[in-house]
């Protein structure tokens, strides 16, 4: 599904050139839960941000789906981004002035969906994640653990080939994440292919993948221990 060749990312500075990413080199295959981890400032937000084809200032190969993603323009990733990838945030995102119910439809607004089609998808989704009662609430009527149900409900409700998530369960006490990671693990075993961003090694355990980054570098990838050797040898 996903490919990395060689991709980097830098900032200038008025020191230089600030590297955040180096010689970044990762293979996702559909179906994969990976995790992300490292200190701060290894690059991992860095990196979701170019697997969200958020971010443009980068170099080297990136395929998504067969597709070339480093030969497309800005307006070509974001569709491409819009159609098939999913976000969830650690701050939630939600829209103060819609409802639940409406919150949840704003992705379905940019697709050519009729409306009682996507009534239905909606609705579909609230009783999935036992929110109907929630659907009239605006975001500030609801606790964070249910303001990141609805965040994770408006992120899968098109149905994304990659669900990306950034620290998703940073703002919630124990239990509540638990349940989050629990639903991330159901969606991962439905089809849905998941790269996460995380300090926690309990949020990690929920996963099939761990890869780390520090300074920029990929230092550890479970699936394949032989690459923490070769970054290690590519940095000196």
């Amino acid at each position: 599904m996903i490919a990395l060749n060689n991709v980097e990312r830098s900032y200038k500075s008025g020191a230089g050139q600030i590297w955040v990413l180096r010689r970044i080199h990762l293979d996702i295959q559909p179906g994969e839960f990976v995790t992300i981890m490292g200190p701060s400032g290894a690059g991992k937000s860095s990196l979701l941000n170019i697997l969200a084809m958020l971010d443009d200032h980068w170099q080297g190969e990136f395929f998504f789906q067969w597709q070339a993603v480093h030969t497309l323009q800005r307006k070509q990733r974001a569709e491409l981004a819009r159609r098939n990838i999913g976000m969830v945030f650690q701050s939630y995102h939600l829209l103060d002035d819609l409802t639940v119910a409406e919150n949840i439809d704003l992705p379905l607004t940019y697709k050519n969906i009729p409306a009682p089609e996507r009534q239905a998808m909606v609705a579909d989704i609230l009783d999935r994640f036992r929110i109907v009662a929630k659907k009239d609430l605006f975001p500030s009527q609801l606790s964070g653990g249910q303001q990141q149900l609805v965040g994770i409900a408006r992120a899968v409700i098109h149905n994304p080939a990659l669900l990306l998530a950034d620290e998703p369960t940073g703002n919630l006490h124990s239990t509540q994440a638990r349940e989050i990671m629990e639903l991330f693990r159901t969606l991962n075993q439905q089809g849905t292919t998941i790269v996460q961003v995380t300090h926690s090694e309990a949020n990690a355990a929920y996963g099939t993948r761990i890869v780390e980054l520090r300074d920029g570098w990929m230092t550890m990838d479970t699936k394949h221990p032989e690459l923490a050797a070769a970054s290690q040898g590519g940095r000196s």
